[in-house]
């Protein structure tokens, strides 16, 4: 874990096709070599960097620390009074995710129904 930010860092930046150059031009870091350094280990950014980064990619501070391996930050799902779902990894959130999306579009062509159905 010594690297993290440098593994995520370079991971983020080739899921998005992008090269270190055009990462470095898009923080507006002078030269590329300091972008290139995080991506080593031989840097970290400074906070102020680290939200800037996390903006750009879409992800969260704690995500490019380590403190989750959810980019876009913890679920936590109470049910009946108890203390929450913890995911096992990305693969879960995704999947809870669709199927919240597909019901909240359930739920609205219900609610269209019955309100049509009242009009009648």
């Amino acid at each position: 874990m010594a690297n993290i930010i440098g593994k995520r860092l370079q991971m983020l930046r080739e899921k998005e096709g992008w090269t270190k150059s055009l990462v470095a031009k898009k923080l507006n870091i002078k030269t590329v070599s300091t972008y290139a350094n995080w991506e080593y280990g031989l840097r970290q950014p400074d906070n102020e960097m680290l939200v800037k980064i996390a903006n750009l990619f879409d992800v969260t501070t704690d995500y490019l620390l380590g403190r989750t391996d959810n980019p876009q930050g913890s679920i936590n799902i109470h049910y009946d009074g108890g203390n929450g779902l913890e995911l096992e990894d990305e693969d879960e959130e995704i999947f809870l995710k669709e199927q919240l999306e597909q019901y909240r579009k359930m739920k609205e062509r219900m609610k269209k129904r019955l309100q049509q159905d009242e009009k009648k």
